[in-house]
């Protein structure tokens, strides 16, 4: 309980800061609706609803209208006003989510458990809580990107009793660490594995990227008393980091107490190397990775601080070369475990291994989108890239799709062997299996037509705006959001009244369509003011004139219309189903027509501003003509009422 409190806490905290916005710009809506009010050359339907339900007139539509628009201003006082009224009528509404706006109003005014109370209804009835992801989850994403490799060893360089890893290549030649292959007394042993220290190679290669000369050692004053991997050079190639062990610490430990040094090529041969200041000697630097431009260098650390046994962190480089201070890359990269031999690509794509997040072996290679302000989604890249053994080292050239890994698998169950280097084409790019697709249209509820430039957002269960979008010429909108989280897919548009929906959660596409009703309409002759004010059907009993009690609701919005515009004239028609003969059907509704007229000429309406006409049966919205069978529902669609503005 006390963690759901400060869940709410937060998710209303960001609400409001919502809501604050909201409200700044509502107020400069009222000001233009209350310049355009003067003129008297529109009908805004919400001033009427308000009016209606004040004079006492009580209907679910009414109070829903009232609530609703209350809600999407931000004004939770008056939203829990009418939400209340409408619970006290109807035992449950006809949209599920009004349990949620009504949940969240109240929580906006610290009435947190009556609050929790509808909120769990609604959660009751829409597919909507985030649940945690479980291991049969993560390896149903993970087959989803796999196959997109072929995938060879490095034949030349392959040899099961050594160690070789390695993946930037530059022109034709690559860059890469192995240990010896000679065993005499002058190769010295690591404590850690028994072999010989790794150092820095190059070798030449094919089209293929498989090699085609012999491996030599990288020229110059490199060599130092253990362990140098990692190579990462600048794109003029005249600057070289690397990893090397630190030999500030005793013996033992030299094997894994790592750093990150700094080499330039003078002549054809790299000088002695430097070490960089982010450095230290009680924990490792390693493995360093450029941005595309030079100007960042990534790396992993078990420095203090971190998430996990080592963190991958990035730092900035001047123009000078000089370093800034490192920056964690987060949780969302970062875990208990252990990330390790980052590589990110011209399009601020990040490749690095991880044994923290689900995989299918030891280390996997995992890959992240670096935005402006976050990330994308983490992806496990699948087989045959990733298996049941340790993969790292992962490097690819955008141009040819051609890279390599290194990883200590084995054809054989059992069998024992040290990391090689394996070359790859990739066949396909890498697929975001979190994302969903929610599509749909935008139209206006009366004309059918679609509304252009409508706003369409997606709200996250902390209120915040994950995406927004506006519709096209068409209607149309897409959005594609995170499909294992709950959102609110939220439409809106001046002049209309805002409508929401909630998507659902685990669902590869939605199609989400929204017909918003008009809230401010110009008056034109010719106009159904019914459809206007939402007015569905002036409803009769069969063969009766009488306005029944449901209809005297949909009447005072008619009555409150012709009030507050003096200058308005209506022809009032009345229309029947086609039961009875076509005579008495047109007598029938003439009556109808006249039984409205007056019903508001009752009420003070002057009558030369009304005209009633029946059209009988003349104008069926359905099938249900003479001989037709059909329901009693669809009968009474034909017995109707229209309030045609002509002036």
């Amino acid at each position: 309980m006390k963690n759901n409190i400060s869940f709410y806490s937060l998710f209303w905290l960001c609400l409001s800061m919502v809501a604050f916005t909201s409200v700044r710009g509502q107020e400069k809506k009222i000001i233009r609706a209350n310049q355009d009010y003067e003129t008297l050359d529109f009908v805004n339907a919400q001033k009427i609803y308000l009016s209606v339900a004040e004079n006492g007139y009580k209907s679910e539509e009414l109070y829903t209208k009232l609530a609703n628009s209350y809600y999407f201003n931000a004004q939770y006082d008056q939203a829990v006003k009418w939400y209340d009224d409408l619970f006290s009528m109807v035992e449950k509404p006809k949209e599920d989510i009004i349990y949620l706006r009504y949940s969240q109003a109240l929580k906006a005014l610290g009435k947190s458990k009556q609050a929790m109370k509808y909120y769990n209804i609604f959660v009751s009835r829409n597919n909507v809580e985030e649940t945690p992801l479980l291991a049969e989850d993560y390896l149903k994403l993970i087959k989803e990107n796999s196959g997109r490799y072929d995938l060879d060893p490095l034949r030349k360089l392959y040899n099961k009793n050594k160690i070789s890893f390695g993946h930037v290549m530059i022109k034709d030649t690559l860059y890469y660490a192995s240990t010896k292959d000679s065993d005499d007394f002058l190769n010295k042993k690591s404590g850690w594995d028994g072999l010989s220290f790794l150092s820095l190679y190059e070798i030449e290669l094919d089209s293929l990227n498989q090699a085609i000369g012999d491996p030599k050692m990288l020229k110059g004053n490199l060599k130092g008393k253990y362990h140098e991997s990692s190579p990462v050079f600048t794109t003029d190639n005249r600057t070289m980091y690397f990893t090397r062990s630190n030999t500030k610490v005793d013996n033992k430990t030299a094997d894994y107490k790592l750093k990150i040094y700094k080499s330039e090529k003078v002549n054809n041969k790299w000088q002695e190397a430097v070490e960089l200041s982010i450095n230290g000697d009680d924990f490792s630097t390693a493995h360093p990775a450029l941005s595309s431009d030079g100007t960042k260098l990534y790396f992993s650390s078990d420095r203090p601080g971190g998430y996990g046994e080592s963190d991958l962190y990035v730092v900035t480089i001047s123009s000078g070369g000089d370093l800034g201070e490192p920056v964690n890359l987060g949780p969302e990269v970062n875990t208990e475990g252990k990330e390790t031999f980052p590589f990110v690509t011209a399009l601020n794509e990040l490749y690095f291994s991880s044994d923290g997040h689900f995989g299918l072996g030891g280390l996997d290679i995992f890959y992240i989108k670096i935005l402006d302000n976050h990330y994308g989604h983490l992806l496990n890249i699948g087989e045959p890239l990733n298996s049941n053994a340790d993969d790292f080292a992962f490097g690819i050239d955008l141009k040819t799709k051609r890279g390599f890994i290194s990883s200590n698998r084995s054809n054989r169950d059992g069998e024992f062997v040290y990391d090689n280097i394996y070359v790859f084409k990739e066949k396909a790019p890498v697929i975001d299996v979190y994302l969903s697709n929610i599509d749909g249209y935008v139209i206006d509820k009366q004309s059918k037509q679609p509304i252009r430039d409508a706003r369409v957002s997606l709200t996250d269960s902390h209120g915040d705006v994950f995406q927004e979008v506006v519709t096209d010429q068409n209607g149309f909108y897409i959005v594609k959001p995170d499909k294992f989280k709950s959102y609110f897919l939220k439409s809106e548009k001046e002049r209309y009244d805002t409508n929401e929906s909630v998507v659902k959660v685990n669902a590869a596409h939605q199609e989400i369509n929204f017909e918003l009703q008009q809230n401010v309409v110009d008056l034109v002759p010719g106009m159904d003011l019914a459809e206007v004010l939402n007015i569905p059907i002036i409803y009769f009993d069969y063969d009766k004139s009488n306005i029944r009690a449901d209809a005297e609701v949909e009447l005072q919005k008619i009555l409150e219309a012709l009030m507050t515009y003096p200058n308005l004239k209506l022809e009032i028609r009345a229309h029947t189903d086609s039961r009875g003969s076509d005579d008495y059907n047109m007598k029938l509704s003439a009556r109808r027509a006249q039984s409205a007229l007056d019903y508001l000429i009752g009420k003070n309406v002057d009558s030369a501003r009304l005209k009633a006409t029946g059209l009988g049966e003349t104008e069926m919205v359905n099938k249900c003509s003479n001989g037709v069978e059909c329901t009693e529902a669809e009968h009474q669609k034909n017995r109707r009422s229209e309030f045609i503005v002509t002036k």
